[in-house]
């Protein structure tokens, strides 16, 4: 595992292209219980390994890993990308952003002809976008699509470079090896946004001084609006995002931390 952690993080150029993920109708790991894992697979540079715990009835996470090119050119860049999304109330979202993320960060990448904060930024407001489009288009027939959402962690490695994007409440930890005593220490390379966070909760209050309710303690627990704990996920921010579009009165959490 140590190993295939390291050769992980290393920077990646070999043109190789892989992909895996995990849904509900994966078998490319192994199954036990309401746990599923792949021990090692093969990325653009070495071995890694990936596990998902089921914790609800039906499976609303989604994860993957992408190998080869980041771009829609088989010239590249190369690299690794890998995506976790931690889905609620349903899998729509987790599996629209598993299905999307990734195609408008090549897109994005090809149009720079390289890789970027900014590549990344515009892929993930363009999953938003679309994501926000299908709800309001389904709205009618299925209103229960503006009640689900998914948190948002991506990491991709290119040219030497680590990127890590994160909105919602998931967290990327680094575990580095100190060669002197063979300890792995963990080293947190995201901030959760969370209503749980003192220093969320005064963020939300600064940019909303007019909304008194911006933050709202329910059931002994920080809720923005009183209905989500996250604050920062597009995705997850959907459901406040579309009754304040159909109140005209846009409370502006889905938009404001669209930032890496």
């Amino acid at each position: 595992m140590l190993s295939g952690l390291m050769s992980f993080l290393r920077a990646c150029f070999r043109p190789r292209s892989d992909r895996y993920g995990h849904t509900n109708s994966d078998t490319g790991g192994r199954q036990d219980g309401l746990l599923w894992y792949k021990d090692h697979g093969q990325h653009i540079n070495g071995e890694f390994s990936m596990a998902v715990v089921q914790a609800n009835n039906l499976l609303e996470d989604q994860s993957q890993l992408e190998s080869g090119s980041l771009s829609l050119n088989d010239s590249g860049p190369y690299g690794t990308f890998v995506g976790v999304y931690d889905g609620h109330g349903g899998p729509e979202t987790s599996r629209y952003v598993n299905d999307h993320l990734f195609q408008h960060l090549k897109r994005f990448t090809s149009e720079q002809q390289s890789m970027s904060v900014e590549v990344i930024r515009k892929a993930f407001q363009a999953t938003e976008e679309g994501f926000l489009s299908l709800v309001i288009k389904q709205w009618p027939v299925k209103p229960q699509i503006a009640a689900v959402g998914s948190c948002c962690l991506a990491g991709v490695i290119c040219n030497g470079t680590l990127y890590i994007a994160n909105l919602g409440d998931s967290r990327a930890v680094l575990g580095r090896v100190v060669r002197a005593t063979g300890e792995v220490l963990s080293i947190q390379l995201s901030a959760e946004h969370n209503a749980c966070i003192e220093s969320v909760r005064q963020e939300l209050q600064a940019l909303h001084p007019d909304d008194p309710h911006i933050v709202a303690l329910k059931h002994n627990v920080w809720r923005v609006k009183g209905l989500i704990q996250v604050s920062c996920s597009p995705f997850r921010s959907c459901l406040s995002c579309y009754f304040s579009y159909l109140a005209k009165n846009r409370c502006g959490s889905c938009h404001s931390c669209l930032s890496l």
